[in-house]
C-alpha cells in the first residue's frame, strides 16, 4: 500500500477494504510482519523520539486511526482518506478470520478482557481458531520471551494481535520480528471494546473527530493530561511542517 509522510512518518492511505485486503496479503504472504494503528499520539511520540520513527516506518502497514491523522492525510495530499480505527478493524479482522478459516493469537491486556474476547468469539464463530496470552506487567526475562514465542509460534497463527499500549507494543512487534511467523498488528484499545467492557463514542462523535472527548469523559484522570498536551503539540507540529514545506517549495 502507498504511504504518505505526516511529520516523519509515512502512513499507509486507502479505502478501509483496502486495509482488510492489505493485511490479508501479508498474513498469505507467510513472512513476519507487522501493522502499527496509528493515532495523533502516535505520530507526536515518533515526531520526539527518532527510534521509535524508524519503528513506525518500518511497519508494512501502517493505519490512519483518528480522525485528525485521515483529515491531515486528506488535506494535504488531496484524497478523501477514510479513518483506519483499531476499534474498527478487530472486529473486522476477526470476522474475515472466521469466514477464511484463519486463526488468531491474541497476546497482551488482561485475563478478564480476553476472557470476555474468547467468550464472544466462540458465540459469534464457533470454527474460529484462537487462543491467548496475558503477560505480566513488567519486562520479560530472555527465557520467558523465548518461551513465549515458542508457544505463538506453536500455535501457528496467521495473526497475532498484539494488546501493551503505545508505544510499547510497537516496540514488541518491532523486537519479534522474524522470530514471530505471523502477521501482528498493534491493537490494545480495541480490545477492552470488543470485549465489552468499555463504550465506544457514538458515530456522530467519531465522524466528527471528537471520540476522544468520549474517552476523556470515561477516563479523565488518566486521559485528560495527555490529550491536551498530545493534541496541542499535534496541532503545533503540524502548523511548523506547513509552514517550513511551504517555504521550501
Amino acid at each position: 500500500m502507498k504511504k504518505r509522510r505526516i511529520l516523519e512518518s509515512f502512513v499507509s492511505v486507502g479505502l478501509f477494504k483496502d486495509f482488510i485486503e492489505g493485511i490479508f496479503t501479508l498474513s498469505e504472504e507467510k513472512e513476519s510482519s507487522y501493522v502499527c494503528v496509528c493515532n495523533v499520539h502516535m505520530l507526536v511520540e515518533a515526531h520526539r523520539d527518532n527510534e521509535f520513527n524508524k519503528i513506525l516506518n518500518h511497519a508494512d502497514i501502517i493505519t490512519p486511526d483518528g480522525m485528525p491523522v485521515a483529515k491531515v492525510l486528506s488535506w494535504r495530499y488531496k484524497v478523501n482518506q477514510e479513518r483506519v480505527s483499531g476499534m474498527d478493524l478487530l472486529p473486522e479482522l476477526i470476522k474475515e478470520c472466521a469466514n477464511r478459516n484463519k486463526s488468531i493469537y491474541l497476546y497482551g491486556s488482561t485475563n478478564k478482557v480476553l476472557e470476555e474476547i474468547i467468550r464472544k468469539v466462540n458465540e459469534e464463530f464457533s470454527k474460529l481458531k484462537i487462543a491467548y496470552k496475558s503477560p505480566p506487567f513488567r519486562l520479560l526475562t530472555d527465557k520467558e520471551d523465548l518461551d513465549t514465542v515458542k508457544e505463538i509460534n506453536h500455535f501457528n497463527p496467521d495473526f497475532v494481535f498484539v494488546a501493551l499500549g503505545c508505544p510499547k507494543q510497537e516496540k514488541w512487534m518491532a523486537q519479534h520480528k522474524e522470530k514471530i511467523n505471523s502477521c501482528m498488528i498493534g491493537l490494545g484499545g480495541a480490545f477492552p471494546v470488543y470485549a465489552g467492557l468499555q463504550s465506544r463514542a457514538p458515530k456522530w462523535l467519531s465522524n466528527n473527530s471528537l471520540e476522544w472527548l468520549y474517552r476523556l469523559l470515561l477516563e479523565p484522570r488518566r486521559l485528560l493530561s495527555r490529550y491536551f498536551i498530545t493534541n496541542s503539540l499535534f496541532i503545533y507540529y503540524i502548523c511548523i511542517d506547513f509552514i517550513i514545506n511551504r517555504n521550501n517549495k
